[in-house]
């Protein structure tokens, strides 16, 4: 007898896992091979942290710890927010999560009910489309390219033919790196208060920029969700903590729900992000790192024949047109990483209509095998 499995269950995969999976099984054989295809920093959390870290191992300061998290953790993002952004927001209204993929989850849960429709900017983080699909949620696509820096635009908006519940926006954005502009991005969440539809803001790569400084959804709608991570910026990776700031009324629905779904985030991982704000120095040192490696790939790509890719205004990652090689970037890069041992990630992952003719490369490795990387994409593309 074979007993179901539930067709909620039945997402696509998360490819860059999968070439990364290909990648170590390669590794393992003693194949040299360059990782560009995950988006995490390649610096580990800084020594603060990890101090901390030691510490709460060493005086057993672990357990559960409240469902919305430490207070001193909240009260220092409310702090880092009217810093980084002066903006200021309660600490009443910020909640730590497991990762910010917990935190996607509890918003979709809390403010989306079984066929609500919610926009997504394609290409896109290909987690929101599976995560709203598993819990019953209409995705409904919003296509944007090169004529519009692969962001949204009010005129964008109103060409829809459909009403929207809510829309999902990152800025910058993963795949492509592209931020929305000051004056558009006001305007879309104007756009959105008056249509009535409920923003989530991906903020995950504030802190990653290559010009102006990103700008947080809060500062134009009170009624935003806000998701950020330890992950990116701060470099704790694996440490699976985000959080959230959300409206005042949706504070005891979220926690209701992380009550039951989570109990509480990490508490070592919650302990010791205290830290890291000793540290932002350090970090930014991390992204001038990240502009070097930008640097050296927008002026050797051309050179290499790959001379169309998205504006990369912050984030880690070159979206890279690679159609006159190929519509099939799935196989193009299960080639690159056989061939020539470099790792990267098929547009596919992040829009199944054109992405068979992109790939992503993520540059928050070191220097030397952003410089190396290139080398082996020139052997590939010019044997």
């Amino acid at each position: 007898m074979v007993l179901k499995v539930a067709g909620r269950s039945q997402v696509s995969p998360f490819i860059v896992m999968d070439i990364m999976r290909m990648a170590n099984q390669l590794s393992m054989t003693g194949r040299d091979i360059i990782h560009l295809e995950v988006g995490q920093p390649s610096t580990p959390a800084p020594r603060a942290v990890l101090e901390t870290a030691k510490t709460a191992l060493d005086q057993s300061l672990l357990g559960y710890t409240d469902a919305l998290g430490l207070m001193d953790l909240r009260e220092r993002l409310s702090a880092h927010y009217q810093d980084y952004y002066n903006c200021a927001v309660s600490s009443d209204r910020v909640i730590i999560t497991t990762g910010s993929s917990g935190a996607f989850l509890l918003s979709f849960l809390s403010v989306f009910e079984v066929g609500d429709k919610v926009g997504l900017v394609v290409p896109t983080y290909p987690a929101y489309r599976n995560i709203l699909k598993a819990i019953g949620v209409e995705v409904v696509d919003i296509h944007v390219g090169h004529e519009s820096d692969f962001q949204p635009s009010i005129e964008i908006l109103e060409r829809m033919d459909c009403k929207l519940d809510g829309l999902i926006i990152a800025s910058p954005s993963n795949p492509t790196g592209s931020m929305i502009k000051k004056p558009i991005f006001q305007e879309i969440l104007d756009w959105c208060s008056r249509k009535e539809v409920r923003v989530i803001s991906d903020e995950i790569y504030h802190g990653i920029t290559y010009g102006e400084k990103a700008e947080t959804a809060l500062s134009y709608n009170e009624d935003a969700i806000i998701i950020n991570s330890f992950s990116k910026y701060f470099c704790m990776t694996g440490w699976r903590l985000g959080w959230m700031v959300v409206p005042d009324n949706l504070v005891r629905t979220i926690e209701r729900l992380a009550q039951n779904l989570f109990i509480s985030p990490p508490a070592i991982s919650q302990l010791s992000a205290v830290s890291v704000f000793e540290c932002l120095g350090d970090l930014d040192i991390n992204v001038l790192r990240y502009a070097e490696n930008r640097k050296i790939l927008q002026e050797e790509l051309p050179k290499i024949g790959l001379r169309k890719f998205a504006p990369t205004d912050g984030a880690f990652y070159l979206y890279v047109d690679v159609s006159d090689y190929t519509v099939d970037s799935f196989s193009l890069c299960q080639n690159i990483l056989t061939k020539v041992g470099l790792a990267i990630t098929p547009g596919t992952d992040f829009d199944s209509r054109f992405g068979n003719r992109y790939v992503r490369l993520s540059f928050a490795s070191s220097t030397s095998n952003v410089s190396l990387a290139i080398k082996r994409l020139e052997k590939f593309l010019t044997k």
